[in-house]
């Protein structure tokens, strides 16, 4: 069983209306050549400057000491690739639509878990370890996990291009290694590569989000399911309080606790978006290739939340304090 012989099953039972939805979309429009090009110029961005947080000293030294390694495979690779498969079997998801979910939960942590850690007061060290970690182990553990978790779904197993995913791991080593030699050999333009990288982050976002929409609005329906928005919504949510109570359990402090939920949490969205793009073809994936945007939009909401949650409790807790303090010298 292929792909498309996968999709026409999905179809038939009611998850799209069949290939005259698809029709509604021209995938070789120039709007979708745009989508594209984004998702390219964006992950490419993004994992320069994703490299220039890396240091080879510290890679080094966890190598040695890799307890922060260990860590970070065992939150990034066994919560959220669980997470995935429960939500995707709970919700009875179809076969597209679940491996569009488990593509989301294998991958490994992205740049914003960096920004949430900062948020939080996280230890900074250590989310950039993790994410460091994640991102190379990867390559190996990201399609393992896709072919044992697939086993799952039937027929699912032989119809993943697992040959297209590898290579789009590999593919995003290549701005990974460029932003680490940036770092390293010129550590004064990490700061602005860094800062440029975010922006265009954000505003590639944005504007693949928009264009997305605008390009599959007649069958946004399709896309926008009750369990999609469910999946879209639970998983990082899941990931962070999983990965706090792990953390917990393994003898972290509270700042590290933080940093480790906020890393499990946090997917590498903008690889998961080019692996569907890239990986699959327009008219087996279909208006899903969004899940990606829908999940970064309940990721940052969920993040953010959290981060104020977290700062009000700080004033408040401070706050307290400070009376106690002056209720000593009455």
């Amino acid at each position: 069983m292929n792909v498309t012989e996968i999709y026409s099953g999905i179809t038939n039972e009611g998850n799209a209306s069949g290939n005259a939805s698809l029709a509604v979309v021209d995938f070789d429009s120039p709007l979708n050549k745009i989508i594209n090009s984004l998702a390219i110029v964006s992950l490419f961005i993004t994992m320069i400057s994703l490299g220039c947080t890396m240091e080879i000293s510290k890679i080094k030294a966890h190598i040695f000491k890799p307890k922060g390694a260990a860590i970070a495979l065992l939150a990034q690779f066994g919560i959220m690739p669980l997470t995935a498969f429960g939500l995707a079997k709970v919700l009875q998801m179809g076969p597209i639509k679940a491996v569009t979910v488990l593509i989301c939960g294998c991958c490994p942590g992205g740049t914003l878990s960096n920004i949430f850690s900062l948020a939080i007061k996280g230890d900074m060290n250590l989310s950039i370890v993790m994410t460091t970690c994640s991102s190379f182990a990867a390559l190996g553990l990201m399609p393992l996990l896709l072919y044992i978790y697939c086993q799952g779904f039937p027929g699912l197993e032989s119809a993943v291009p697992f040959t297209g995913i590898i290579t789009a791991l590999v593919l995003t080593m290549v701005p990974c290694g460029i932003g680490i030699i940036i770092n390293h050999y010129k550590p004064n333009y990490s700061p602005m590569v860094k800062k440029v990288g975010l922006s265009i982050l954000i505003i590639s976002g944005i504007a693949m989000l928009t264009l997305s929409v605008i390009a599959i609005k007649k069958i946004l329906w399709i896309a926008l399911t009750a369990d999609v928005v469910g999946v879209a919504a639970l998983m990082p949510l899941i990931g962070f309080f999983l990965g706090y109570v792990m953390s917990v359990i393994c003898g972290f402090d509270a700042q590290c606790s933080r940093t480790i939920s906020m890393e499990t949490g946090c997917q590498n969205i903008q690889l998961c978006f080019a692996i569907l793009k890239m990986a699959f073809s327009p008219q087996v994936m279909g208006p899903l290739f969004i899940f990606p945007l829908i999940y970064i939009t309940f990721q940052c909401a969920e993040a953010l939340l959290l981060a104020l949650c977290f700062r009000c409790y700080q004033t408040f807790k401070a706050t307290a304090e400070g009376k106690c303090h002056s209720c000593l010298f009455l």
